[in-house]
């Protein structure tokens, strides 16, 4: 009997660090693609663009900053191209490696359809909110 309830107690450890670490990516994952989201508002949509904080400047700095002198230095965001975005990803192999070692598809016959900027975005806005609802339902 104990060492039944030791194993099951191993195996719930074992889920609940799996399920954290889950957790953990998906939260990382929504971050990224929200910031992307942004970024692409920014050209597509300047209405929905979130602009980051304005840095606020204590007293002493505000007015050594007035008479000529440099602001202070503000910590690098480090992340993703630094967007402060850290992210516990792993990449095991690349896809580029794998497209690299196969010839190269033969380019199309004729160019696409014309297609306005508004609806280019609009499908991968859509794209980007499914995207974050998997995220939020898993």
């Amino acid at each position: 009997l104990d060492k039944s309830v030791a194993e099951a107690t191993e195996q719930r450890k074992a889920e609940n660090a799996e399920y954290k670490d889950l957790m953990a990516n998906n939260g990382a994952a929504k971050e990224v693609i929200l910031f992307a989201k942004n970024r692409l508002n920014k050209f597509y949509a300047p209405k929905l663009y979130k602009a980051p904080p304005k840095v606020e400047l204590s007293k002493e700095d505000r007015i050594f900053v007035n008479n000529g002198g440099t602001p202070p230095p503000t910590e690098a965001p480090g992340g993703i191209a630094g967007t402060g975005i850290s992210v516990g990803f792993v990449q095991l192999a690349s896809a580029r490696a794998q497209l690299r070692k196969d010839a190269p598809a033969p380019p199309p016959e004729t160019a696409a359809a014309y297609a306005k900027k508004s609806e280019e975005s609009n499908s991968v806005m859509a794209m980007m909110d499914l995207l974050v609802k998997d995220l939020d339902k898993e």
